[in-house]
């Protein structure tokens, strides 16, 4: 399975998976986008992140800590 930004909880389970002793509330866009594009899974053009998607993954990713 390929991830791509609009897949945003696909995103954030790989990332809890991933940084489990990580606080998404308090991470930095620049670290968040730079792990989602490290991710093994993702497979899209870097260029089409923006903030609102980083915005989106994150807010994923704390209601998954949740």
């Amino acid at each position: 399975m390929s991830l791509k930004w609009t897949d945003t909880l696909d995103i954030a389970i790989a990332l809890d998976e991933a940084h489990p002793d990580v606080d998404p509330k308090y991470i930095r866009f620049t670290d968040l986008f730079n792990w989602v594009v490290e991710l093994e899974e993702f497979d899209d053009d870097h260029d089409r992140s923006g903030e609102k998607i980083l915005e989106a993954i994150q807010m994923a990713w704390i209601e998954e800590k949740d």
